[in-house]
């Protein structure tokens, strides 16, 4: 495109509807200023959501977490070569965290995927916090539609890395890859609940380092003793009865039951960076994958996404109401009565909300 055409093409763009024309025909700028409109609040944003609506939906969405150290950049560019030998679109979410007290963010994520950056079916976005606990930023769903409507066929999400508590991407993803490292804790540690819960596959990367077989066996010995099925905070029930190993089929059924209690995690090990296990990890998605089609739990977390995501549209519109109620003065007036002893907390909330139904 020469650099008139751009410039035209840009002065377009001020319309949503035709960036998003632009994004849906592939146009890879129009895909970056779509995200950036998300990340902004963008006014545009009604409108464009329900341009892009009817082509979501599509993608496969992997999600991948655990502790900083572990390897998550070098494994998601690992998986993107392999998905693109496979001649797949890849599209990828690079979460990196918000400085506490300057707000900025070292968005550094894409350096490590250097290798893919003249691919044009390749397109890596760094999304910074700003604040938001969890591991993942507060746009990612919306970006996340963006990449799926601009037709990429996978989707990587790769959170920010907060340890154990770091659980938000299992209501995002279709898939969930947790990864671990030699020295990075010990049996009891892995054992622990919260991020080992949400895990899909286990990932036991850099296992071409001494100590590496010591972990793979605390791991598997973790996923074995994790005992009955129970729900996590994502609201998904999670299984380690049985142990379905690296390499094993897992089986699908789409008949009675169908439940989660039928998927057991595989436990594989991966060198990101020599590319030994990958083949391993990727066929382990698949099996997921369909396994998560036969079974219709694809379609009970996609529900579940979908209702997360319209409650926290919601509450961000409650709270910016609540914000312009009388100029903030309303919430003032209560918090002051509230400190005096003069009001509840409870009665107070009430007050406020009435005054924003009325």
């Amino acid at each position: 495109m020469s650099a008139g055409s751009a410039r035209a093409a840009r002065a377009a763009w001020a319309d949503p509807a035709e960036l998003t024309a632009a994004a849906l025909a592939g146009d890879r700028r129009a895909v970056a200023r779509l995200i950036s409109l998300v990340e902004d609040s963008s006014t545009a944003l009604r409108e464009v959501s329900a341009l892009l609506a009817p082509h979501t939906g599509r993608a496969r969405v992997i999600g991948l977490t655990g502790a900083p150290g572990v390897g998550k950049s070098t494994s998601t560019s690992g998986l993107v070569g392999a998905y693109r030998a496979a001649g797949l679109r890849v599209g990828v979410l690079a979460i990196d965290p918000s400085s506490p007290f300057t707000g900025g963010a070292l968005l550094g994520d894409r350096v490590r995927m250097v290798e893919h950056a003249s691919d044009p079916d390749v397109f890596v976005r760094s999304l910074a916090t700003r604040g938001n606990l969890g591991g993942l930023s507060w746009a990612t769903p919306q970006a996340l539609r963006v990449l799926d409507a601009a037709g990429f066929d996978v989707v990587l999400v790769e959170t920010v890395g907060v340890g154990q508590a770091e659980v938000d991407v299992a209501a995002l993803a279709d898939t969930t890859l947790v990864l671990l490292a030699p020295g990075m804790g010990d049996g009891i540690q892995a054992a622990k609940a919260g991020i080992m819960e949400i895990a899909d596959i286990l990932v036991v990367n850099k296992a071409d380092r001494p100590g590496a077989d010591h972990t793979y066996r605390d791991v598997v010995t973790a996923v074995r003793m994790a005992g009955r099925p129970r729900e996590s905070i994502a609201g998904t029930a999670f299984a380690g009865t049985a142990f379905a190993g690296a390499g094993a089929a897992a089986a699908v059924d789409g008949g009675a039951g169908g439940g989660l209690e039928d998927w057991h995690p595989d436990v594989i090990r991966v060198a990101a960076v020599s590319g030994e296990g990958l083949p391993e990890l990727v066929a382990a998605i698949e099996r997921h994958q369909t396994w998560l089609r036969a079974s219709g739990v694809l379609r009970r977390r996609r529900l579940r996404r979908a209702g997360e995501e319209i409650s926290q549209i919601a509450l961000a519109g409650l709270r910016a109401r609540l914000g312009r109620l009388d100029d903030g003065q309303r919430l003032a007036e209560l918090a002051r009565r509230v400190t005096d002893g003069q009001l509840d907390p409870y009665t107070a909330a009430d007050t406020l909300l009435a005054g924003v139904a009325g």
